[in-house]
């Protein structure tokens, strides 16, 4: 410690030698220039006219006419034209003085005149203070809303369109067609060959009636019998067939019932067939359904028949349009959501059982509505407002009542008119500083002379002075 203290010593000693050393060798050619005042030197706004130091020992640097640093400002005097009420913080803070002061880093408190103050909560701010905030005002507008419910969903098949080829007598499969699943088929393309020994009796029943004489029992009698053929599940155009060549097949060819996709191929050569197997399952896919789940609260803001438009992730870019058919009458109480039917047009089989997908509901209506953009409601939690631009600085907070929201916009129900302009940027400072002078005003009244006896706001003054 002590060697430390030496070195230092040393060092200065050396310095102030250097020091008279250069002030002798090389004497000053020019009078050195008068400062024009004197700065604090931590940067604080205090100034000096005569040399002086701060509280911590530090002298105040000088500052010369070429210097960068500008002189100390002016301070503005009050206007007396108007009338002052009081002097807040200029930093902001709840502190009042009925007469000038200054706080404790010297800065002078601002004084607040009548006319900016206004019993119905307007605020009243510069031009100045309007540019730097960055205060934008925009007029209510009428338009129409759009409003748009995003939901996903999933494609599913058409229950109404699905076919199965199953057997209700016991057969054999003797040929399949070239048939696959994910095969598209037409109504009547050739699935696979059965035999089947109750078809084929049934079949000879029906021609033995058919090729005896007509009389009525007789008739009646292969009327029955061709029925049996219908209930055995025989296609038609296999009947048919039979009425024209009158002979009995020993197999008989079991074609695709509708147009559609193969879902699902049992059927295997040379197997066996009991009853119920299902060989073959069919689905029309040219229309299938977007199965989506909607919040329960949209619930009241939809209807059967509205129209939809359907992104499926697969193809960007491309919309399906859909109309509502069924909203279930069920609610999920785990994702509080409902089911919702759309039914879609699929020409091109381009949507596919199980693809995900994702709605978009346009429940806004057509008519224009009043309405504002979202940046210029305030809302607390207990209600909304909005600041009215009255011009001049002039701005004025506005309950008002919304409706929906869309496009960025929000519907006002009540509270405001057609050509009112609303602040739209910054007005959360306008409504800060509307805070701030109601606290001071309020303030300022508690502490005011006519609220306090006299020796209280003197002893205030005082201190604010000492201070």
């Amino acid at each position: 410690m002590v060697h430390v203290m030496f070195s230092l010593r040393s060092l200065r000693l050396l310095a102030l030698a250097g020091l008279c050393f250069a002030s002798f060798a090389f004497p000053a050619t020019a009078e050195q220039p008068k400062p024009l005042y004197y700065r604090d030197p931590s940067g604080a706004p205090n100034w000096s006219a005569v040399p002086k130091k701060t509280v911590d020992g530090r002298d105040y640097l000088p500052v010369y006419d070429d210097a960068a640093v500008p002189a100390p400002p002016k301070k503005a005097a009050p206007d007396p034209s108007r009338k002052i009420l009081y002097y807040r913080n200029p930093m902001g803070l709840p502190d009042t003085s009925p007469v000038p002061k200054k706080d404790s880093m010297g800065m002078d408190y601002v004084p607040v005149y009548a006319d900016e103050q206004s019993d119905d909560g307007t605020v009243k701010l510069s031009p100045g203070k309007i540019q730097r905030s960055g205060v934008v005002s925009e007029p209510v507008m009428r338009q129409p809303l759009h409003v748009r419910i995003k939901a996903p969903g999933v494609i599913q098949l058409d229950e109404r369109r699905v076919s199965v080829i199953a057997m209700r007598s016991e057969s054999f499969v003797e040929k399949v067609a070239d048939v696959t699943t994910g095969s598209i088929v037409k109504a009547g393309q050739p699935l696979m060959q059965i035999y089947s020994s109750a078809i084929a009796a049934a079949s000879a029943e029906y021609l033995s009636t058919i090729n005896s004489k007509t009389t009525s029992g007789v008739e009646a009698f292969g009327r029955g019998s061709r029925q049996r053929l219908v209930n055995l599940d025989v296609p038609d155009q296999v009947i048919a067939d039979m009425d024209r060549t009158r002979t009995t097949p020993v197999s008989v060819q079991w074609t695709a019932p509708r147009d559609g996709v193969v879902l699902e191929r049992n059927a295997i050569e040379g197997m066996r067939a009991n009853v119920g197997d299902v060989l073959f399952r069919i689905a029309d896919i040219s229309l299938v359904w977007a199965l989506v789940e909607l919040p329960e609260r949209d619930l009241g803001r939809i209807a059967q028949g509205q129209k939809v438009t359907i992104r499926a992730r697969a193809f960007p870019g491309r919309n399906f349009v859909g109309t509502i058919a069924v909203i279930y009458p069920q609610l999920n109480r785990d994702t509080r959501t409902t089911r919702v039917r759309i039914e879609l047009a699929n020409p091109d089989m381009k949507l596919l059982p199980d693809m995900y997908v994702d709605a978009d509901i346009d429940v806004g209506g057509d008519g224009p509505v009043l309405t504002v953009p979202e940046s210029a409601v305030l809302d607390n939690g207990e209600h909304k407002l909005v600041l009215l631009d009255k011009g001049d600085g002039r701005f004025a907070p506005r309950d008002v009542d919304v409706g929906q929201r869309g496009d960025g916009r929000v519907e006002i129900t009540n509270g405001l008119t057609e050509g009112d302009k609303v602040v739209t940027s910054a007005n959360f400072l306008i409504d800060a500083e509307s805070n701030l002078r109601a606290a001071l005003k309020g303030f300022a009244a508690a502490s005011s002379p006519a609220a306090q006896p006299e020796s209280t706001t003197q002893d205030h003054t005082a201190m604010g002075d000492h201070q």
